[in-house]
């Protein structure tokens, strides 16, 4: 499906197709939850391959939260993705990429 709404990412969880965002309270949220001493730090664990699976989940959950769908992780691993773990993996480094982008 292709992605409509600007700053947002569709996944398609359990057949569902779901729009995340990242808002600033799930960015910081997500800091929290994965350690990171500041935003930058957090990217740049994505942009250098040095995220986990846990990572993943943890930014589609906040993505989901952003979309005003509430999931938690323990859940998302055992929903089914369409297009695997690489689309899930896609979709959250699209995810923090898009938070970034300025709209015109």
């Amino acid at each position: 499906m292709e992605n409509r709404w600007r700053g947002e990412v569709v996944l398609v969880v359990d057949d569902q197709h779901h729009r995340m965002k990242l808002t600033l309270g799930a960015l910081a949220e997500l800091e929290e939850e994965l350690a990171e001493p500041s935003l930058m730090a957090l990217v740049q664990r994505f942009e250098t391959g040095g995220f986990s699976t846990r990572d993943v989940l943890a930014l589609l959950c906040a993505g989901m939260r952003g979309g005003g769908i509430q999931i938690d992780p323990d859940t998302l691993a055992q929903a089914e993705i369409e297009g695997g773990p690489m689309r899930a993996a896609q979709a959250a480094a699209e995810l923090l990429a898009r938070a970034f982008v300025v709209a015109p």
